[in-house]
Parts: structure tokens; sequence; C-alpha cells
């Protein structure tokens, strides 16, 4: 039987030396063949167990929990040197195993624990990095446990540490990033480490009504999970659960504005032939955006905008406006935009994160009178024109960041 852990180590990373210099990017590694390290785990790898190990293989089964289709990485929460660590990368194509800095702090390791190992690791950029140094720490996964070489690099990354191909060989493992799995021999048996991206969301139902709902982590702690939850139900009212119940944005507060250049030609996109699940999609959207009064039918447009539907990951369509022409002959708006690297480094510290989605959080702003007609675009049953902002328009994303720095200026930096 495993032992508990030592204690819990998830991070979030910030760049190291947050006072000077630019974060390195995530290392994708690759180390000279004549390593002694690399050596002493292709010796580790080869004396796997020779007794009868079980044959390891994925089904349909193995996806269930999972969101299908996805392109999450295959990341997971190991026990390394007897803490339970969060955020740990599976990775079958890298060739070593990386430890980033915050959590060789949080194993209380020290410099001097380190070997000496001065083999650079080459980045996507092509950019070469010396390592800290080397360190050899059990790696356990239930009763197996592997001693594995961990590479010490001061970089910035979203994971606490990469797990590499020796690791998967030494263990006898094999993975699936489809599956969000990777699956090892162990007594004969074969058994599962799941990936942490595929952590369930528990529906919390409002008044009984199966059509609003809250989705909050089943993970949480109880006592946080009930005074999330209490939290959310005292602040009810400022939920929109319909596009029909989201408020309009003043116009003196906010407008967009497309500042088309006056010497340009109107542009009338040629119409396409569409499928007949394609026109019912467009035709349910448009009847959905003509009830909630985002848009009005148009006669004699000056521009006009094909409709694009695509599949969605949950198997619904999302109907969409071919805006390129328009976007052509509109500047660019330089409002200033968070990087994400920035967004990262400000959170580290804060035991919590809370993400906001935005639901038609775009309809809430008008388009100016001026522009409304330009914004127009086919439907199977009419021409409609935009009253409020729409996706898919250049500077949509600049003019909803101004209207969230306006909101919300005495918050920036506090606690948004």
């Amino acid at each position: 039987m495993s032992r508990p852990p030592l204690g819990t180590i998830g991070v979030i990373l910030a760049k190291p030396g947050r006072e000077s210099g630019k974060p390195s990017r995530v290392m994708s590694v690759r180390v000279g063949l004549g390593n002694e390290a690399n050596k002493r785990d292709c010796q580790l790898a080869k004396r796997m167990k020779l007794s009868a190990i079980p044959i390891l293989g994925f089904s349909e089964e193995d996806k269930k929990g999972t969101c299908q289709l996805h392109d999450d990485a295959l990341v997971v929460t190991i026990r390394i040197e007897g803490y339970d660590v969060k955020r740990v990368l599976i990775d079958d194509g890298s060739g070593a195993k990386i430890m980033y800095p915050e959590l060789f702090r949080g194993l209380n390791l020290k410099v001097e624990d380190l070997e000496k190992y001065d083999s650079p690791l080459v980045g996507f950029d092509g950019k070469s990095v010396i390592p800290q140094g080397m360190i050899k720490l059990p790696v356990q996964v239930e009763d197996e446990e592997v001693q594995v070489n961990f590479i010490v690099v001061s970089a910035y990354s979203p994971y606490t540490a990469i797990l590499a191909r020796l690791w998967l060989h030494a263990m006898g493992a094999i993975l699936l990033t489809l599956h969000v799995k990777v699956k090892y021999p162990t007594d004969g048996r074969g058994a599962d480490l799941e990936g942490s991206s595929a952590e369930e969301l528990q529906r919390v139902f409002i008044g009984g009504d199966k059509e609003r709902y809250f989705q909050v982590g089943s993970q949480l702690p109880v006592l946080e999970k009930m005074g999330l939850i209490k939290f959310l139900e005292a602040n009810i009212n400022v939920f929109a659960w319909t596009m029909y119940d989201i408020l309009r944005i003043d116009p003196e507060f906010i407008c967009h504005r497309l500042n088309v250049n006056p010497e340009a030609i109107p542009h009338k996109q040629p119409p396409q032939r569409a499928s007949q699940d394609h026109a019912e999609a467009v035709k349910e959207e448009v009847n959905k955006l003509k009830q909630a009064g985002a848009i009005k039918e148009i006669f004699y447009p000056e521009w006009l905008a094909n409709t694009v539907v695509v599949k969605k990951k949950n198997g619904k369509w999302r109907v969409c406006v071919n805006f390129t022409d328009l976007n052509k002959v509109c500047p660019k708006d330089p409002f200033p935009i968070l990087r994400i690297d920035q967004l990262v480094d400000a959170i580290v510290g804060h035991p919590r994160m809370s993400f906001l989605d935005a639901f038609q959080g775009y309809h809430q702003i008008p388009i100016s009178l001026a522009d409304q007609e330009k914004i127009a675009f086919r439907a199977p049953n009419g021409n409609y024109h935009y009253r409020v902002m729409p996706f898919g328009l250049k500077n949509a994303g600049s003019t909803y960041q101004r209207m969230v720095t306006r909101m919300f200026e005495e918050q920036l930096g506090r606690n948004m």
C-alpha cells in the first residue's frame, strides 16, 4: 500500500526573477546522446520487470469523463519526493525530464542538492539554455516507483515538471492524449493514471429549473463549495440566462464605430449554396437574434456578407459572418490589450483564480447608427444587418476591452 502524501504542490508559475528579464519560453528540448545521465536512464529502462506484463490498450470506455474532441495536453497529478504534484506534463515527444523553479522550491530543495549538468537545452526559438543542474528523485504512481533524473531549468512554464519517454519506458506505460490517460502494468494487471483536464463540473440548479444552473468544480473543498454556491445564489439577479435577458450598454458610454475608409468601394459577396443543415442552422440563429432585437431586416444593402456555419465540439452549429471584405477597409484600433503572460504573472501568490465566460457579451455593445447597414449579411429568409456589435469584426476585441477597462477601472490591478 502506498503511503499518504507529505503534501500537495500545485502552482501557477511566474517568470524567473520577476524583477528583471523576460520569461523564457516553455522548453521543448533535445539532449546530447553521449550524456552520462541519459545512459543511466537507458540502463534503468532496460531493467524493467521481466515478469508477465498484461496487454495494455484503449477503448471507447476510456473516453468517458472527457470532453471530445479536445486539444488538451496530457497533464497529471503525480507523487514526486513524497508530495502530490499537480500540473505535470507527460510528453512522449521529449527526451529530457524537466523541473521548473517553483517545484524545485516547493520540494524545499537547495542548489547544493544539484549535480552538475552542463549540456544545453534547445528551445523552439533555437536558443540554448544552460540548466542549473540535475537531481534524482523518486516518482511514484500507486505502488510503482521510478527514480528520475530531473534537469532543473529557470524558465517560464504553465507546468511544474515534464516527464518524458524514458520514464514511460521504465514504467512500461503507454499513453493516448485523446483519452487523457496513461496505462501502465502493476502486479500483473493494467492500471490507469488519468489526466487532470478531465475534472468534472457539478451542476447546481437554481430553484429546481433544469435550464438555469451554475457549474462549480467537483473537487473544491466542501466548505468552500458551499460558500461559493451561497454567494452566487445571493447575486442571482446579475446573471443573464438567455440572450433576451441581456441589458444593453448606453451608447453614450461605449459604441462601436467601423471608421471605414471613405474611398473604399462597397462590396457584396456572391451568394453561396448551403446544405439543408446549414440553412436550418442559419434560420434558427436569425430567429433568435430577431427576438433579441440584435438584428434588423435590410433592403438594398451596399455591403453584404455570407454566413459561415461550423460545428462546435458539443455537436451544435455555430453561425458566423464572413466580414473579410469589410475588415480590409477598416483601420486597426491600437487600444492596449493585456498579454496572457502578464495575466499569469499578475495572479501569482493568490490562492484562487476565477474565470468569467461572458455569454453573448459582444451583443451588449451597440453599433453606431451610421455603420449598422454596413454590417449586413445574407440569410435563407432575407438580408439583415446588426444593431449590436457581432463577433468577427476587426476591432471588436479592442472595443470590448475598452468597455471593460472603463467599467472596472477602479478594480483593475486590485482584484481583477
